[in-house]
C-alpha cells in the first residue's frame, strides 16, 4: 500500500501571500477563511484569564463542558444524550478524524457533495478510504439529495453531510435530511454529519442529524458560532455502541484538549446575547454581498442559507480559479478562496468569499472590488 497523494489547501497559500503583503506595507482584507473576525465572547476570555492566574491544569476532560453540551442538543434539538456520548477534541478536525476510523476499515467508500469542504476528501485519502464525490450544482441547491444516494451502485459504507454546508452555506430542509437518514437506513450507510455552522442561518434553522437517526455521527466546534477557532476546541457526538472505540483513539492519537480552552468554551454556553449579535453582524455582511453582487456581475450563486459564505460563478471571467484569486488579491488587497479547493471538477470557475469579517471590511472589500469585476468583465468580453 502506498502513501496516498494529499491535495494542497490553496486558500492557505493564498492567505500566507496575503501575510506577506500585509507585512510588506499593503492594506489586506481576509475573506479567505471561515474565521470570525469577532474573537471569543468575553466571559470566555475572563473565565480563561482567572484560570491562566489560579490553576496549573493538566491533562483533563471536563465533566461538566459534555454535560453542557447534552443539555444543548436537548435545548436545541429535543435530542437525549448521555455525556459519555460526547467526546471532546482539539477542534472540529480531529473529530472527523475519529469519526472516520471508528466507522469505517481502509478501503471503505465514503460518499460526499461536491463542491464540499477540501478536508474531507483529502482526510479519507490519507486514511486509505475512497471518497465517493456526487456533483451538486445548482439544480440540486448544491447540497446531497435521497435520489442521488440511492442511485449510487454499490452502496457506500459511509456518508459525509454537512449542513449548513461549506463552502456554499446551504441547509437540507428537514424533509430531504429525513429522506436521506431513510436511504442510509435501508442501506446500511453509516452517515457522519458536520455541524460546525449550527447556529449561523438566515431563515429556517439547520436540523440535527440526530434528530433522525440516532446512530449517526456529529462533528462540531467552538470555531464557529462561538467565535473561539483558535482555542482549537470541538467535540463529537457517538452512538453508545462507539464510545469506547472513539474515546480509546482520542486518548492514543490526541490525548485530551487544551484545558484552558475547556473552562472557556464552558463559559460560552453563557454568552448567547453576545454571540446573537455576531449572527446578526453577518446577517448585514450578507446582505450587503448579495446586494453588491450584480454589480460585480455574479448573477450566479449557491443560496447562502447559512454559514458566512458567497459561492460564486466566475465561468465568464476565468477558467483558472486560483490564479483569479491571486490576482484578485495582489491587485485589490482583497483575500478569497479559488473554488478549485472544493470541487477539483468544477471549481476551476467558482470562488468563495467569507463575509465573517466586520461590516467595515465588507464594504470597503466591496468598494474595491466593484471597479476590479468590472474590468475583468471588460477584459473577458474582448478576448
Amino acid at each position: 500500500m502506498t502513501v496516498p497523494h494529499i491535495d494542497p489547501f490553496h486558500a492557505m497559500t493564498i492567505s500566507a501571500l496575503a501575510h506577506k503583503l500585509a507585512a510588506e506595507g499593503r492594506s489586506i482584507i481576509h475573506m479567505e477563511f471561515g474565521q470570525p473576525s469577532t474573537g471569543a465572547p468575553q466571559k470566555a476570555i475572563e473565565r480563561a484569564q482567572h484560570v491562566l492566574a489560579t490553576d496549573p491544569m493538566g491533562y483533563w476532560e471536563s465533566q461538566p463542558l459534555k454535560e453542557r453540551i447534552v443539555q444543548h442538543y436537548q435545548d436545541t434539538y429535543g435530542v437525549s444524550l448521555t455525556a459519555e456520548q460526547i467526546i471532546l477534541t482539539c477542534g472540529a478536525s480531529p473529530a472527523l478524524v475519529l469519526a472516520l476510523t471508528v466507522s469505517f476499515v481502509p478501503g471503505a467508500r465514503v460518499a460526499l457533495a461536491r463542491p464540499g469542504y477540501v478536508a474531507y476528501r483529502n482526510v479519507l485519502r490519507a486514511l486509505h478510504m475512497e471518497p465517493i464525490e456526487l456533483a451538486c450544482g445548482e439544480a440540486e441547491r448544491f447540497q446531497l439529495t435521497a435520489e442521488a444516494i440511492a442511485a449510487l451502485e454499490p452502496a457506500p459504507q459511509g456518508l459525509i453531510l454537512a449542513s449548513p454546508a461549506n463552502p456554499t452555506g446551504t441547509i437540507l430542509s428537514a424533509a430531504e435530511m429525513q429522506a436521506i437518514v431513510r436511504v442510509c437506513q435501508d442501506r446500511k450507510i453509516c452517515i457522519i454529519s458536520d455541524e460546525i455552522y449550527h447556529g449561523l442561518s438566515y431563515g429556517e434553522p439547520a436540523h440535527s442529524v440526530l434528530e433522525y437517526d440516532a446512530t449517526a455521527l456529529v462533528v462540531n466546534s467552538f470555531s464557529k458560532y462561538f467565535s473561539m477557532a483558535p482555542w482549537r476546541l470541538g467535540w463529537l457526538v457517538v452512538p453508545p455502541e462507539k464510545v469506547d472505540a472513539a474515546r480509546a483513539r482520542m486518548g492514543n492519537l490526541f490525548l485530551t484538549p487544551s484545558s484552558l480552552s475547556q473552562h472557556a468554551g464552558l463559559a460560552a454556553f453563557e454568552c448567547q446575547d453576545e454571540l446573537e449579535g455576531h449572527v446578526q453582524t453577518y446577517r448585514r455582511n450578507r446582505d450587503l454581498l448579495l446586494k453588491a453582487l450584480p454589480q460585480l456581475g455574479l448573477n450566479h450563486i449557491a443560496p447562502p442559507d447559512g454559514a458566512f459564505y458567497i459561492y460564486a460563478d466566475i465561468s465568464h471571467l476565468t477558467n483558472d480559479s486560483l490564479a483569479f484569486c491571486k490576482q484578485l488579491l495582489l491587485e485589490t488587497g482583497v483575500t478569497t478562496a479559488p473554488g478549485v479547493d472544493f470541487d477539483p471538477v468544477e471549481g476551476t470557475h467558482f470562488m468563495r468569499f467569507s463575509f465573517a469579517v466586520s461590516t467595515d471590511r465588507i464594504e470597503d472589500a466591496i468598494a474595491r472590488m466593484i471597479p476590479w469585476f468590472q474590468a475583468q468583465a471588460e477584459k473577458a468580453s474582448k478576448a
